[in-house]
């Protein structure tokens, strides 16, 4: 069966991941661009804003939010060291409280705030994970570079979680023998694979262990 011939983008099957997150990828992130073919002019470079809402009690659901639109990911399987995810739900505000009810906090295993209403804003939302011991609401600013490697999505970016910078390398793809390819021919074999629920809850200290570097 031929290989799934990837685009930056575009929606595919689930894809596994590798990716890393450190204070320095200086030489892994030079090889990267080196080897990459050229990729469309939108994905070079990249910057967005998002909040992504952490639970103490949950390491397989992240949820991020930007441009008021809600978007949660499960993670489905580890192979061979890389991670697989897929969609779980998506939303946005305002949102009902039977989503909330029934999707949300389900998804975050933490304890359901009372509801009053039948819908609520962004702001009245926050204000539920602000107030809540389990959960945090953490501000991350991305600005990313996107590569293609053996036919591999690859990104080089450098991320603001509350304020603190660190560094993030990726690559993904369908096919998990082109990720590996591609993770050792950039120079990041045996690197710790971190993904970004368990990066910034490190940074934030939920998590009492440190990044790759």
């Amino acid at each position: 069966m031929a290989k799934e011939e990837l685009k930056i983008g575009e929606i595919s099957k689930p894809r596994f991941e590798f990716r890393s997150f450190g204070q320095d990828f200086t030489k892994a992130a030079a090889r990267m661009a080196r080897l990459s073919m050229p990729v469309p002019e939108k994905v070079r470079e990249r910057y967005s804003d998002e909040i992504y809402i952490l639970s103490r009690t949950n390491d397989i659901n992240n949820t991020k939010i930007r441009d008021g639109k809600m978007d949660i990911k499960t993670f489905v399987q580890n192979v061979d060291g890389l991670e697989q995810w897929n969609p779980l739900m998506k939303g946005e505000f305002p949102m009902k409280a039977s989503v909330l009810e029934g999707e949300v906090f389900p998804a975050f295993q933490v304890s359901m705030p009372r509801l009053t209403k039948d819908e609520y804003t962004y702001d009245e939302f926050m204000e539920m994970v602000y107030s809540h011991p389990d959960l945090a609401a953490v501000k991350v600013h991305k600005q990313r570079f996107g590569y293609m490697v053996n036919n591999t999505i690859c990104e080089f970016g450098a991320v603001l979680i509350n304020g603190a910078k660190v560094y993030t390398i990726n690559s993904e793809s369908t096919e998990i023998e082109d990720i590996k390819k591609t993770v050792s021919e950039i120079g990041l074999e045996g690197v710790e694979n971190i993904n970004y629920l368990q990066a910034i809850k490190r940074v934030i200290g939920m998590i009492n262990k440190p990044l790759a570097n």
